[in-house]
């Protein structure tokens, strides 16, 4: 039998193992939970830093408020100087191809033409010509809403009278005369839907007379015009009128279309009767309805 004193160091040697084992396993889990718990407390850090958000029911400060941290809103994207203007408003480009639409002027337009002076005088062989009709096309510069300069192009077709396409021994006959001109156009009252303006100018003109007789027949069976004399001229000539617009479209009456109708007074300084390719002065009043721009 083991006496009392015997057990004694045996039972101090247990109680002190199980003394420093427990305070091993308390070590461990020291070390295993902080990482845990660091992380936590940055996490929640982050997240009252970057998107706070406090609701105080009558406990607080102020009754009822909600508080939000300017840092949780979006950013305000930031104003780009390409195209947008004070107020976030889109600006109008500026560029050349804009400058250059703006400053065209186009017409385009037809009509009839009225012979006058020498062309319906019974003196001299006459009339040497008589109604017909005309196209005309241009294109030019609108230095400001009350003026604009064109460069014109047209072509008139008219009859001869039958005692001169008789005289020279034809069935029919017709005058072409096609010109180039240079012609200023001023607005009278440009800020208006109905207007007037005031036109003319001058420029090159061709003049050709034509004797014709038919012969039978082209594919169709109809007769086929022969010409059988003709003679033509280069000239200078000129041109001066009135005429009225009508404003179309836009929804302030702004619009760039226009409506026109004009007449004017043209003279061609064609070669006398005298000489072999002339029949004297050319007047006509070429009316002329279309569209402007």
């Amino acid at each position: 039998m083991n006496s009392p004193h015997s057990m004694l160091p045996i039972r101090r040697f247990l109680i002190l193992c199980g003394l420093a084992g427990f305070a091993v396993g308390f070590a461990n889990a020291q070390s295993s939970a902080s990482p845990n718990s660091s992380s936590s407390s940055l996490f929640m850090a982050g997240k009252s830093s970057s998107n706070e958000f406090h609701l105080d029911f009558g406990g607080g400060s102020g009754s009822g408020a909600a508080t939000y941290s300017s840092s949780a809103l979006p950013a305000e994207p930031a104003a780009s100087g390409s195209g947008m203007g004070a107020g976030g408003a889109a600006q109008e480009p500026t560029g050349g191809r804009h400058k250059l639409f703006k400053g065209l002027a186009l017409d385009l337009g037809a009509g009839f033409n009225a012979p006058i002076g020498n062309d319906t005088s019974t003196g001299g062989g006459g009339p040497f010509i008589t109604w017909g009709g005309n196209l005309t096309a241009g294109a030019g510069l609108r230095f400001s809403p009350r003026v604009s300069l064109l460069g014109e192009f047209q072509f008139i077709d008219n009859k001869l009278p039958g005692a001169l396409i008789y005289e020279a021994g034809a069935q029919t006959g017709n005058t072409h005369i096609v010109s180039i001109t240079a012609d200023p156009v001023i607005d009278l009252f440009p800020k208006s839907t109905n207007s007037v303006y005031v036109t003319g100018g001058g420029g090159y003109y061709h003049k050709s007379t034509n004797f014709n007789v038919v012969e039978c027949c082209d594919i169709y069976g109809y007769g086929v015009p022969i010409t059988i004399d003709s003679f033509s001229s280069n000239q200078a000539g000129g041109s001066f009128g009135l005429g009225y617009t009508r404003r179309l479209g836009g929804v302030y009456g702004d619009g760039k279309m226009k409506l026109f109708g004009e007449a004017r007074y043209l003279y061609i300084n064609t070669p006398s009767i005298t000489e072999t390719n002339g029949l004297g002065k050319t007047e006509l009043i070429p009316v002329t309805l279309g569209v402007r721009w």
